[in-house]
Parts: C-alpha cells; structure tokens; sequence
C-alpha cells in the first residue's frame, strides 16, 4: 500500500524556499528556520507572499512533488508541476466517458449520492452525540429529506435535474449545520454558506479545509494517471479542477466539516483567531492559520475501516484509494464506481 506521505505547508509571510541537496530549505530574512527531506513530501503548499527558487521548483517537478500557490484567504492561484503522469489510454478513456452523457450522468449521480449519504450520518451523529444540545425533530427531518433525495437520484439520469438535487440537499443540511456548533462564543453562529471570500468565521474554516482537501485529491488523481481538470459532475472550466471538485463531494463533509465542528466546539480556534478586512472577508491570522493545518494533518493520520475495500488505513489515504477504485471503473475492471460513504 502506499506509504502515507506529508504535504508542508507554508504560510509564515516572506519565507523563501530554496533547494539545499535533498531537503527543501526555508528561510526568513535570510535565517534558515526548517529543513525538510523532498523524498517525504508529496506536494507543498503556500500561502500569501511566499517565494521559491528555480532550482527546488525543478527539483519538485522532477521528483512529482506539485508546488501550489494560494491568496493568504486559501484562494487557489497556480501550481507548478512536473510531466504528466499516467496511462495515455487511462486518459483517454477518461476525455471518452466524460463525453458520453448516460455515463457521466452516473458518475456525476454517485458523486451526490456520495456526498449526501455523509451528510445524512453526519447529522444523525450530532443527534446521537448531543441530544439535549439540539433540536432533534428539525434534525430528523433533515435527514428524512435527504433519504428522499437520495432516493430520487437513484431513479435520475439528467445531469442539470442531477445537479438541482445536489444544490436542494446542500441547502437542507447547510440549513441546520448551525444545530452542530456547540461553542458559546456567539461570533461562531452560522447562518449560511457563503465564499469568495467568506464573510464569517464558520465559512472561513469551511473554505480553508475544502481548499486543503481539494489539493490533496488533486495529488491523488495524478498519481493513478486520471486528468483531476476533466469531470463529470463539475462542468469543464479552464483552470478548474472539476474532477478533483467531483471528489471532493464525498469527503466535504466526512474529513473538512467534521474538523471545522471539531476544532471550534473544542475551543482549539477562537473568535480572536480571525482578522476582518475592510471589505468583510474574514481570514485565519497566521498562529491561527498553522494551528489548523497542523489539526487537518492529525486527522490524516487517524485510522478508519474503509467501507468498500474492508481494509483499515490512514483518513488520508481515502482519496487515494477512491482514486484507484475510480481509474479501475474506467478501465472496466470493475462494474461501477463505488463512492466513500462513511458508516
């Protein structure tokens, strides 16, 4: 099985980034503050005004190592990577089916019905967890909702109509995510989805995780050979990673809504942690910013039974494996896609 590697993430404004043998060097005002093997990294992150040179951005292409770039609000802006990786007939296949309207309506289908079904465990596990923190009754019609519209996506081959579904369940669950925040601080109300930039806390941490999630897949796809900018739920869009966005769908709620739950009903992020531009967006500050990548690396490194495949492995290893299975659907070596659904 492949070996869980690591993604670093550098977020401390003005830090250069050089080659330096092995290891990736970084410095600020000219003082090496870390040292990190290439060979144990599979992708490296960077937030705001970070520089690398030449030299480590050649490096990490050649070693399969993406170098990307993001706005200190976790904006993606570019990435910088090697050849492409990968079977040319995988691919292939791949542009085929997501031209082929019956079949990217099913993978397009299985994606929601993905995404969906963690929703409706996620909000049973809040009625589990907190029964006399919540309202049960508005919790349980959510869910009764979903199971509907699960139900109606079993039966639905039309992508627009397949889409409405998606954005109808996403409003249901959004519409008590709020029941789920049990932190006292009152600036951690939700009262909605919002981005580009976010405009509260709750949506900033949401934002901050799916973005972090989305590169992570973004690596996954890659390394089984899979296009992550050719999709079939998300249309094509120059400089989207529509597959990777397709993903990502199973895991928003499992591994990036879950973590932003837990870090604020813990009291590991408080409301101090943010700063308010002029313009409303709402940002991390950078103590903030590296304690939350360091929350969402822990959680990698839990271990979970994947539902499918019955084996035990590290959390991020999920999107690697839903990678693999997803190339196997392709390739015809197994019937349909199986999405994560999580137990």
């Amino acid at each position: 099985m492949k070996k869980l590697q690591n993604t670093l993430y550098v977020s401390t404004q003005g830090t250069y980034l050089s080659k330096d043998g092995e290891c990736v060097l970084a410095k600020i005002d000219q003082q090496e503050k870390s040292r990190v093997p290439i060979h144990i990294l599979d992708g490296i992150v960077c937030f705001g005004q970070i520089s690398a040179s030449p030299f480590l951005l050649g490096y990490c292409a050649e070693k399969g190592v993406a170098v990307t770039f993001l706005t200190q609000y976790g904006r993606f802006l570019c990435s910088v990577q090697g050849p492409v990786r990968g079977n040319i007939l995988l691919r292939r296949t791949q542009y085929r089916m997501a031209d082929d309207r019956d079949q990217t309506a099913a993978l397009a289908r299985t994606f929601v019905i993905g995404k969906i079904g963690n929703a409706r465990v996620a909000l049973s596990r809040v009625v589990r967890d907190h029964p006399e923190k919540v309202n049960v009754e508005k919790l349980k019609a959510a869910q009764r909702i979903l199971a509907g519209c699960v139900k109606r996506l079993r039966r639905e081959d039309d992508q627009d109509r397949i889409r409405g579904i998606e954005g109808e369940a996403a409003k249901v669950y959004f519409d008590v995510f709020n029941q789920a925040i049990t932190s006292t601080e009152e600036e951690f109300r939700f009262n909605g989805r919002n981005r580009r930039p976010p405009l509260d806390r709750v949506n900033c941490l949401l934002s901050f995780f799916y973005t972090l999630l989305t590169h992570d897949i973004r690596s996954a796809l890659e390394a089984v050979g899979l296009d992550p900018a050719a999709g079939f739920l998300h249309k094509d869009r120059p400089g989207r990673p529509s597959l990777a966005l397709d993903m990502l769908e199973e895991f928003r709620v499992f591994m990036a809504d879950r973590l932003t739950l837990t870090v604020i009903n813990r009291g590991q992020i408080k409301a101090k942690d943010f700063e308010i531009s002029e313009s409303g967006a709402v940002m991390l500050k950078d103590d903030a910013r590296k304690e939350m990548l360091v929350a969402y690396q822990n959680r990698k490194s839990e271990e979970i039974l994947h539902p499918f495949l019955q084996e035990k492995m590290p959390i991020g290893l999920l999107w690697h494996m839903q990678a693999l299975l997803l190339a196997r659907h392709l390739r015809g070596d197994i019937d349909a896609y199986p999405p994560f659904v999580w137990r």
